[in-house]
């Protein structure tokens, strides 16, 4: 019995990327041994063990065939008689393909070191058109790789291509789709997730909105850079370069859909394109089932971002039902969250990635103000309904004070 690291843990390790799990494959052993050492079972498709100490993954030799569609349609064997390099075939990239012995010895029979050198990112073997995930983790490993250098190997980027037009990407589940995606929009260049999706023709399939902001012009006084599609890129590498959450980068991609839907003879002004958003939004949302926190910020950001941009000329009551509606009193996260998407969006424009956006800290003042109004700084004898309508008169005055006495910069959005 033979025991190797092997896929992520070894690529990272040659780069010198940080990394945390560890996966194992065991040549030339059987469930049943492993068992008795007491491994502990774990795998339902194929034998994966946890080590009875460490409890990291450890995995039996494999080989696989497709047997049906999708990236669950196939068929694994296992046997002892499985080489190292049988199993390594079947990994996507060679970059993953490579294995290490306890003594530190490499095992790449597929030139996973040269392609790290080449800074490639290419198939194993033509079983790599069977998969369709495939797609998907090759366009995500091009995103967290691509601050190293690494691009797509073209006839890689040739296989995909057929993946997609083969129809496989549709049996891939809406949860699959939004785990890669989310991991994906959580790496320092997750623009590059999309741009690779888009040149294999896959965003067209899992991302038909996004795909439809390419080629949408914009008015350049605003927009240098023209193109929505574009701008949507732009934005997203400033929620990146800010290190925001999730929920703020997946608000920033979401928030410019409802261009797509603007008329033709009204281009390349977008009148209503936040209502015009909400309905893709809401489709996106949906059908990649995305967790509610999540979904609800994004249509914040969709229907409010121009209010957000417009906050200096906004009158006091305006201020105050915005940030109602961002459940400003239970949620301040909230508002903080769509305030960074905001400026996402309006630093993601071609020249202008380094202006300042003062909108943020104006309306971050205006709800710490209006939090610390209260109904027990109220005088006694307002009751009942009375104290609702007292405590919205008293934030809006707050906020009327507030504007009267604020110093507007000089640059505005």
């Amino acid at each position: 019995m033979r025991v190797y690291l092997v896929g992520g843990a070894v690529r990272d390790r040659l780069l010198g990327h940080p990394y945390h799990e560890k996966d194992y494959v065991v040549v030339g052993a059987t469930p049943e041994q492993l068992i008795a050492q007491g491994y502990q079972p774990v795998g339902k498709d194929f034998p994966v063990f946890l080590h009875p100490k460490t409890k990291e993954e450890y995995a039996l030799a494999r080989t696989e065939r497709k047997s049906g569609h999708g990236y669950h349609g196939f068929e694994f064997y296992t046997d002892p008689s499985v080489t190292l390099e049988d199993d390594l075939i079947r990994r996507d990239l060679t970059i993953n393909a490579m294995a290490m012995d306890d003594d530190g010895t490499i095992y790449d029979p597929y030139h996973g070191q040269q392609d790290l050198a080449d800074k490639i990112l290419r198939h194993v073997s033509p079983a790599f058109a069977e998969d369709p995930l495939r797609v998907l983790r090759v366009a995500r490993f091009a995103a967290r790789y691509a601050q190293y250098g690494f691009t797509v190997a073209d006839e890689t980027l040739d296989l995909m291509r057929q993946l997609t037009e083969s129809g496989e990407l549709n049996a891939l589940t809406p949860e699959r789709v939004w785990k890669e995606t989310s991991r994906a929009l959580m790496e320092d260049h997750a623009d590059v997730y999309f741009e690779v999706l888009r040149a294999c023709g896959a965003l067209k399939v899992l991302f038909p909105e996004i795909n439809a902001l390419y080629g949408v012009p914009q008015r350049p006084e605003y927009h240098p850079e023209i193109d929505c599609g574009i701008h949507t890129m732009m934005a997203l590498q400033q929620a990146c370069k800010a290190h925001y959450s999730l929920d703020v980068r997946f608000a920033v991609l979401m928030h410019d859909l409802g261009k797509a839907l603007t008329p033709i003879d009204e281009l390349p002004r977008h009148i209503m394109h936040e209502e015009r958003g909400i309905k893709p939004v809401t489709e996106v949302c949906d059908r990649l089932r995305v967790p509610t926190q999540t979904k609800q910020l994004a249509l914040a950001v969709c229907k409010e971002h121009l209010k957000c941009h417009q906050a200096f000329t906004l009158k006091a009551g305006t201020v105050w039902r915005l940030l109602q509606r961002l459940d400003v009193l239970r949620r301040p996260e909230r508002v903080e969250a769509f305030l960074q998407a905001c400026e996402c969006d309006a630093k993601g424009r071609l020249g202008l990635e380094d202006r300042p956006y003062p909108q943020a800290k104006y309306l971050l003042d205006a709800m710490q103000m209006v939090r610390t109004i209260k109904a027990s700084d109220l005088p006694p004898e307002i009751t009942g309904a009375d104290i609702g309508e007292m405590l919205i008169q008293k934030r809006i005055e707050a906020i009327s004070n507030f504007k009267q006495n604020y110093t507007q910069p000089d640059q505005v959005v």
